[in-house]
Parts: structure tokens; sequence; C-alpha cells
């Protein structure tokens, strides 16, 4: 299927960025690591926006619902009103590139090759006791 004009154009315009060296400045996080483990879940194990349609839209604004992750209850679903734009701005900055979804399963924390070392070293970071063993993985002792 041959590409449409509005696509070659948008590949013509990200095409330069893809060449670009790009530096990635990283901080401590400002909340802590278990802030950023709770932010990161939601793109490796589901997807930041899903697909609920808009309450309402007009050429002035789109409402939606989002929820908000610092809050329980009922008060946790609000709704958010943004011209267009700006809606369709925010949405571009959570799409993942190609393959990104399941690439974070396989690289860094949980790659194989370091599996057996950096996850508990998370856990010591973050402080959390290891799962307890389960009782079906326990080998047999044979009585004596």
């Amino acid at each position: 299927m041959p590409d449409s004009p509005t696509r070659r154009t948008f590949k013509r315009f990200i095409a330069p960025l893809r060449r670009i060296k790009w530096v990635v400045y990283c901080k401590a996080p400002f909340a802590g690591p278990e802030q950023v483990l709770r932010y990161l879940s939601r793109y490796t194990h589901r997807v930041a926006i899903s697909n609920p349609p808009p309450r309402c839209s007009d050429d002035d604004a789109i409402a939606f619902r989002w929820k908000d992750y610092r809050t329980n209850g009922p008060d946790r679903w609000k709704t958010m009103r943004l011209h267009p734009h700006e809606f369709i701005r925010r949405f571009l900055l959570h799409v993942l590139a190609q393959g990104a979804s399941t690439a974070s399963r396989h690289y860094g924390l949980f790659a194989s090759a370091n599996r057996a070392e950096s996850i508990p070293t998370a856990r010591a970071l973050l402080n959390v006791a290891p799962p307890a063993a389960d009782p079906q993985e326990q080998p047999d002792v044979a009585a004596g």
C-alpha cells in the first residue's frame, strides 16, 4: 500500500530527528524511586491513554476523563478540557516508539543477563522484602 501524502510529509519531517545524537539528562526523582516505578508501570503493563471516547468535543475544547493516581476513592477520576491542538500534543507525548511497549521488559532491570542481580538490588534500594517462597517450589525434604 503506497504512502499517503500526509504520511510522506510526516516521514520527511521526522527523518532529521532520527539522525540527531540525543543526550538524556537524568537527575534524581523528586518523589523517590517508588513514584518512578509507579509511573513507568503504567507504560509497561498498559497504555497511558485508554480508548474511552471524549466526553464532548467542539472547535474550542475536548473534554475527557483522566485518572489521578495521587488520590484514591471516587475523586480519582477527573474531567479535563483542552484545546484540540493541546490535546493532540499531549497525546503524542504518550505515543511509544514501535516495539517500545515490550522492549522495557527485555532490557534494563529485567534483562535476562542482569535479572538475578538487579531485582534484589532494586528491592534493597526500595527497602522491600523479597516475596515469600512458594511452597510448591520448595524441595521435598525426606523425613529421617
